[in-house]
């Protein structure tokens, strides 16, 4: 089963390992960065094991989400990649 999840994440001092923390998120499945710290991806992996394997790379005191998006609207932007990521959110 394929998931459309977002994952979002402050990463707070000390530390503060971004590149360990984006290269899970996109390791987990096809990916789109949305903001800094702000991930929509299509995985096959359970919102509850995202986290655990993207928990894994990040320090006791960061904080992370990941939610299990069934359907969702964006609001537009300057030139949003519209097609791009409609593709991976129907590639499932």
């Amino acid at each position: 089963m394929a998931y459309n999840l977002f994952i979002a994440y402050d990463l707070m001092s000390p530390g503060q390992n971004y590149d360990a923390v984006r290269d899970r998120i996109k390791a987990l499945g096809t990916s789109y960065q949305f903001q800094f710290s702000l991930f929509y991806v299509n995985t096959e992996f359970a919102p509850a094991v995202a986290f655990a394997l993207v928990n894994s790379v990040m320090d006791a005191n960061d904080k992370l989400a990941v939610i299990d998006a069934q359907a969702g609207v964006v609001s537009t932007w300057d030139r949003p990649p519209i097609d791009a990521i409609n593709a991976i959110w129907f590639q499932g």
